[in-house]
């Protein structure tokens, strides 16, 4: 069994969640889109990740779209009561797999309820508003529309808390102006790092920042000189990319995902890499494009 507590702990949405979690992303078949070719192995992460320790889960009922959170619910329901599942509304699949926009009040509305049904729950533990004023990089505008109909949600009890995702700074600062924010979660690794000043933000007033494509994505981080750090360490490169993630802020919570049981124990074990300060310093010179 992986000792994921060797990582520490974070408070998210008033809970203790260990640090290392799991993103359901990759439990959809390609593209993120139709039902996972291995459904078996796929009920199998869910259930090892979990007995792990994996009390933070992130997903979406747009992966799939639906079948992701119906595989949740086939693994894991009932739920263990320490377990955290954060999921996001604001953007739709079409019939071709293509990702849309989704923040009228009636699509955001909409998209709670789907997770409600899908995940089986009675509310939503965190959703995360997904701004989707512009595809791959977050992009300036308001966002009080869409995040006003999630604070009215939660006045109703169908949400307990509220988080963003793919938002500027000032969007944050937006945000927290509206509704008490839970957790930011943007696109973050070793090599994108424009994130920074974000974190520390963040960190000051204890909110969790969660990276997603810790490890790159759609495309997997590929660095000669990651390659090297983790070669003399003699662990795998995406370890040490996770390692360095948890040693960057205490306030970073991971969330990677896989749906491959060989992969699931490849990073849950990266959870107690230790990495000496030379290592740090010799990775930090990635962001920098050195």
């Amino acid at each position: 069994m992986s000792n994921i507590a060797a990582a520490g702990t974070f408070r998210l949405a008033g809970r203790t969640v260990n640090r290392l979690g799991y993103g359901a992303m990759q439990l959809a078949g390609p593209g993120v889109f139709g039902p996972l070719r291995d459904h078996a192995t796929g009920i199998k992460v869910l259930r090892e990740a979990v007995a792990n320790g994996v009390n933070h889960i992130d997903t979406s009922d747009f992966y799939g779209p639906h079948l992701t959170n119906q595989l949740i619910r086939e693994a894991l329901h009932p739920y263990p009561e320490d377990l955290v599942i954060v999921t996001k509304v604001g953007a739709k699949r079409g019939a071709d797999g293509s990702v849309h926009p989704a923040m009228s009040r009636e699509e955001i509305t909409q998209a709670v309820h789907d997770n409600l049904r899908n995940l089986g729950v009675d509310a939503l533990e965190v959703v995360n508003m997904r701004s989707m004023l512009r595809d791959h990089v977050p992009a300036e505008g308001s966002i009080e529309e869409p995040l006003t109909v999630l604070a009215d949600l939660q006045r109703q009890g169908l949400i307990r808390h509220i988080g963003l995702s793919h938002v500027t700074p000032a969007q944050v600062a937006e945000g927290r102006g509206i509704t008490e924010i839970v957790g930011v979660q943007n696109l973050y690794n070793l090599v994108q790092r424009g994130d920074d000043p974000l974190i520390e933000s963040l960190a000051r007033d204890q909110i969790p920042y969660i990276p997603y494509f810790p490890l790159g994505g759609f495309s997997p981080l590929q660095s000669s000189r990651l390659s090297d750090v983790a070669q003399r360490l003699g662990a795998a490169p995406m370890q040490v990319a996770l390692a360095w993630l948890l040693r960057r802020s205490p306030n970073i919570l991971l969330i990677p995902g896989t749906s491959s049981l060989a992969h699931l124990r490849e990073n849950l074990a990266a959870a107690a890499l230790d990495l000496p300060d030379s290592a740090i310093a010799e990775l930090d010179l990635i962001g920098q494009g050195a």
